[in-house]
C-alpha cells in the first residue's frame, strides 16, 4: 500500500485530484456560505464546519458505492455487429455515463457562469432557513448534488492506477479528506480568490471536460470495443496530467502579468 502511494503516478493523481476537488468545491463553499448566513451570527461558523464535515462523510460513503460498481468488470451482455463489437459491463456503464455527465455538466456550468452567474445563488438565497438543523440539511442536499461531479472526477483520475481497487479507493478518500480540510480551514480566502480570478474555475471545468472524454474512452477500452475493425485504446493519464500542469502554468503566468498591470 505505502509503495503504491509513494509512486510518481499516485502522487501526481493525488495532487491533481485534490486541486480539482477544491476547485469543484468553490460553488459548494459559496452555497454553504449563503445558507449559513441565513442563521444568527453565532451559528454561522458552526453550520459551515458541521456542513463540510458531514459533506466529507457523505462523499466517502459515495466513493465506496461507486467504487463497488466500477469493480464489476465482468461483461453481462455482448453486442456484435458488422461495424461494432462491445462487451458491456457495469464498470463500462458507470464510466460511460459518468463521462457523458461530466461533459454535459461542465459545458452547462461554463455557459451559466458566462451568461447567468448568479441564478443558482439567488435560488438558494430565496429559501428561508429557521434553524441550524434546517441549514445543515440544506447544505447536505446541495453537497450531494456537487458530490456527483466530485466522485466521478475521482474515479476518472484514479481508474486503472492499480490492479487492486482498494488502493485507488484509499487514494480517493485521502484526496477528499485533504480537500475538505483545506476548504474548512480556508473557505473564505479560497472563495475570495476564485471570485477575483474566475478563470481558475473555468479552467477547472475545462479539465472536467477532458476527464469526461477520458472516462468515455476508458469505458470503450475496458469493453474491448471495436469500431469498424479498430480497437479503442486507453488514453495514458500522463497526457492528462501534462495538459493540466501546462494549463496551470500558463494561467499562473497570466495571473502574474495581470497583477503587474
Amino acid at each position: 500500500m505505502l509503495d503504491f502511494l509513494l509512486t510518481s503516478n499516485a502522487i501526481m493523481a493525488l495532487l491533481t485530484l485534490t486541486f480539482l476537488e477544491i476547485i469543484l468545491g468553490i460553488d459548494n463553499i459559496v452555497f454553504i456560505s449563503i445558507a449559513a448566513n441565513k442563521l444568527p451570527e453565532h451559528q454561522r461558523n458552526k453550520a459551515t464546519k458541521i456542513g463540510l464535515i458531514l459533506a466529507m462523510v457523505q462523499r466517502v460513503i459515495l466513493l465506496f458505492f461507486v467504487s463497488f460498481l466500477v469493480g464489476l468488470s465482468e461483461p453481462f451482455y455482448t453486442i456484435s455487429l458488422s461495424w461494432l463489437t462491445i462487451a458491456i459491463s457495469w464498470q463500462a456503464i458507470i464510466l460511460f455515463t459518468g463521462g457523458l455527465f461530466l461533459i454535459y455538466k461542465s459545458t452547462s456550468e461554463i455557459r451559466e457562469k458566462v451568461e447567468t452567474p448568479s441564478r443558482e445563488e439567488n435560488a438558494v438565497k430565496s429559501k428561508i432557513i429557521k434553524s441550524l438543523t434546517q441549514a445543515i440539511t440544506q447544505i447536505l442536499i446541495i453537497d450531494f448534488i456537487f458530490s456527483i461531479d466530485s466522485i466521478l472526477t475521482a474515479v476518472g483520475m484514479t481508474n486503472g492506477l492499480h490492479p487492486n481497487n482498494n488502493y485507488t479507493l484509499i487514494l480517493m478518500i485521502i484526496a477528499v479528506i485533504i480537500s475538505i480540510a483545506v476548504m474548512i480551514g480556508f473557505a473564505n480566502p479560497i472563495r475570495k480568490f476564485i471570485d477575483r480570478n474566475p478563470s481558475m474555475q473555468i479552467l477547472g471545468l475545462a479539465f472536467l471536460i477532458l476527464i469526461g472524454f477520458m472516462l468515455i474512452t476508458e469505458a470503450a477500452h475496458l469493453s474491448d470495443a471495436e469500431f469498424f475493425g479498430k480497437i479503442v485504446g486507453a488514453i495514458p493519464k500522463g497526457y492528462l496530467y501534462f495538459a493540466i500542469a501546462f494549463s496551470l502554468f500558463v494561467e499562473f503566468l497570466n495571473f502574474k502579468a495581470v497583477k503587474k498591470k
